[in-house]
């Protein structure tokens, strides 16, 4: 019996941490949609837009990578990939204010820690002062004992802040040296590094735009050639149609001439063979 009853609890905790499991679980990302125009007027406004431009992006990474990129469509394919590449420079203009804000807070840290030193100097000063003799024979055995370690500790805290103090003041010197010597190889290289990337951004930007030109004008010649030559065949549905009815004008015009010349020479009673060249004569 006992063993029967394990069972159906042994069961129930495993089912409960699989509930559990499942809840802690992040949710499944949703299903990416499928490429229309309509969709792609949505997503490059999603690409404008900070707050919805990591899952733009994963939206516009998977219909390039689908292969929905083609001559009809490379125009706003290029217009989205713009929008992404403007998104460089608000992330380096963000990468900015991140490091003027981390050295503002240096410069507070360190005020903070200036204010942090002197009070360790005058908690020093305090233990100083009352190891002098006018104050130190007041004092029994065992408080000079508890007063001398304390003044060990502060100031083995106090040298260790002051050297944390004079590192960050060090380091802060070594980085304006780098930045004032020209001579500087890595900052050279740094620079040349820039320069060759933003040239290199540019300079794809512009292959971007030269190409999108030509797609554009060539559809535009594709589409003026069908153009023509819809023209071209409606001209000629339009010069057969007036050639018909042209003939038919004419056989009309032979038959009523015929008639009339027929009624003519009946009239006078002439010959039959007259009549077979006549008839032979109008058509």
């Amino acid at each position: 019996n006992s063993g029967a009853s394990e069972c159906p609890n042994g069961s129930y905790l495993m089912t409960t941490k699989r509930q559990q499991t499942d809840r802690l679980r992040p949710p499944s990302p949703p299903p990416i949609v499928h490429y229309s125009e309509h969709e792609a007027v949505l997503l490059a406004e999603r690409l404008k837009d900070d707050h919805k431009f990591n899952e733009a992006t994963a939206v516009l990474f998977t219909w390039i990578d689908r292969g929905e990129v083609n001559r009809r469509t490379a125009n706003h394919f290029y217009s989205m990939i713009q929008s992404t590449n403007s998104h460089v420079r608000q992330l380096m203009s963000e990468k900015a204010q991140h490091e003027e804000e981390m050295e503002h807070a240096k410069e507070i840290f360190k005020n903070a820690l200036m204010a942090i030193l002197t009070q360790f100097e005058q908690i020093t000063a305090v233990f100083t002062a009352a190891t002098r003799q006018k104050a130190w024979d007041h004092f029994s055995k065992a408080q000079r004992k508890n007063i001398e370690i304390w003044r060990k500790q502060c100031e083995e805290l106090r040298n260790a802040h002051s050297e944390e103090i004079m590192g960050i003041r060090r380091e802060e010197e070594m980085e304006m040296s780098d930045e004032d010597s020209d001579e500087n190889p890595c900052k050279k290289m740094r620079v040349c590094e820039q320069t060759h990337a933003s040239l290199k951004e540019e300079n794809d930007s512009l292959r971007w735009q030269l190409d999108a030109y030509r797609n554009e004008v060539e559809l535009l010649r594709k589409e003026q050639s069908k153009a023509q030559i819809q023209l071209l065949q409606q001209n000629m549905h339009n010069m057969q149609q007036v050639s018909v009815i042209t003939s038919k004008q004419k056989k009309m015009r032979k038959k009523l001439l015929f008639q009339q010349e027929l009624t003519k020479h009946r009239n006078k009673c002439v010959h039959p063979l007259s009549l077979i060249k006549l008839h032979w004569f109008y058509w």
